[in-house]
């Protein structure tokens, strides 16, 4: 029994693929609608899974291909993250066969296949397993230096393995040890959803996750991308949790926030947290926004703002995060921008051994955030200049 699958995020249509091979299908996967429809008829699948929301060619294109230009009555399945009625009725009028609403589990999916054409391996039909195909893929760019014996991959691999539409990419932020080797390693395997990009000199944190974000910018799947220490200080399942915010929001960008509260795991060193609590009073001031926490390690963004906040080289080391938001004030307005941030708070967060940011670097920040103020109100004052000429 032949199954084609058209999805035009391959991170959604992977899994999907993996597990009906597991119970004997022959599986086809397509990421081009105008390609599936060529492959359609190749292939003459048992059964199409499709999904709605398309570019150029939309999942009814397909069903109207298959049931009106090929009078075919091969099974359609709609997967999809539109919930509207009138689409839902629009496609059951058009000759689908069946409706999955992202998210879902591919067991459920699986169960609604063998429903429509049949089990082939029954020592295959249920497993333990319960992963869920989301609505978004999301990428993620994890910055390591000198990681060879910190990097926690078998967190990073379970979470893969049972979290669809994630992709990470490891940056090697030119590591003296055998970090890289490590970090290809992790790879192996799973090369679709796992990217290293090497950085031969080490040219620091802000630069690593800046060259992190572009790269993973190009990747046409990806709805979000963020960035997340490579110590997992932040848990993954509270960047997950920022992600459903934002997903499920207007914000352009969350980031998360190591506020000590009830019910949350925040642990600092004591000279760490006076000296966090300075800052942040000054960055305040630098900002003009009541941010409580700019530099916590896990932020989310919308694609659509990645090139505002990352195209141009960072003034800073260490508090480029800082310098993000002073970028979107500057291309935004401060009161569209803040309307864009959220700051959402952690349930866990620990600071880890080994981290490369120490007391003497701390002391630096002061300096570097009068170098921030110093630049960006240049920049400000050049953006309004701007705008004054563009209204003459």
């Amino acid at each position: 029994m032949k199954v084609l699958a058209i999805d035009d995020q391959q991170l959604v249509l992977l899994p999907l693929e993996k597990r009906l091979k597991e119970l004997g299908y022959d599986v086809k996967i397509e990421t081009s609608a105008d390609k599936s429809l060529v492959l359609y008829d190749e292939f003459q699948p048992d059964l199409v899974i499709v999904d709605f929301n398309m570019p150029k060619i939309t999942g009814f294109d397909v069903v109207k291909h298959i049931r009106t230009s090929k009078k075919s009555e091969t099974p359609i399945m709609i997967l999809s993250g539109n919930t509207q009625d009138a689409i839902i009725t629009e496609a059951f009028e058009l000759g689908v066969t069946d409706y999955m609403k992202k998210p879902l589990s591919l067991n459920e999916i699986c169960a609604r296949v063998k429903r429509l054409i049949g089990v082939l391996r029954t020592e295959a039909a249920n497993s333990s397993e319960n992963i869920m195909i989301q609505q978004r893929c999301v990428g993620v760019v994890i910055p390591c230096y000198n990681e060879e014996e910190r990097l926690l991959s078998d967190e990073f691999l379970k979470y893969i393995d049972q979290h669809t539409g994630y992709h990470l990419c490891f940056v090697n932020d030119g590591s003296k040890d055998r970090t890289l080797e490590v970090l290809h390693d992790l790879q192996k395997g799973r090369e679709d959803f796992i990217t290293v990009y090497d950085c031969e000199k080490n040219g620091g944190k802000a630069e690593a996750v800046r060259l992190g974000m572009l790269h993973m910018a190009q990747k046409e799947d990806l709805d979000y991308i963020g960035f997340l220490d490579a110590d997992l200080s932040t848990d993954l399942r509270d960047f997950d949790d920022l992600v459903k915010t934002i997903e499920n929001s207007d914000f352009k960008i969350v980031s998360g926030s190591r506020i000590s509260r009830m019910g949350a795991d925040i642990t600092k060193e004591s000279a760490r947290k006076i000296i966090s609590l300075t800052i942040n009073f000054i960055i305040r001031k630098i900002l003009k926004m009541d941010f409580k926490d700019t530099q916590c390690g896990a932020k989310i963004f919308h694609k659509d703002v990645i090139d505002i906040a990352f195209s141009k080289k960072f003034v800073t080391q260490w508090i480029f995060d800082v310098e993000i938001f002073k970028r979107m004030s500057i291309h935004f307005g401060l009161k569209k921008a803040k309307a864009m941030l959220c700051e959402q708070p952690l349930k866990r967060w620990i600071h880890a051994d080994g981290s490369k940011l120490s007391m003497k670097d701390s002391v630096k920040i002061v300096m570097q955030l009068a170098q921030i103020a110093w630049v960006y109100r240049s920049k400000k004052s050049q953006a309004n200049n701007s705008e004054v000429l563009e209204i003459a």
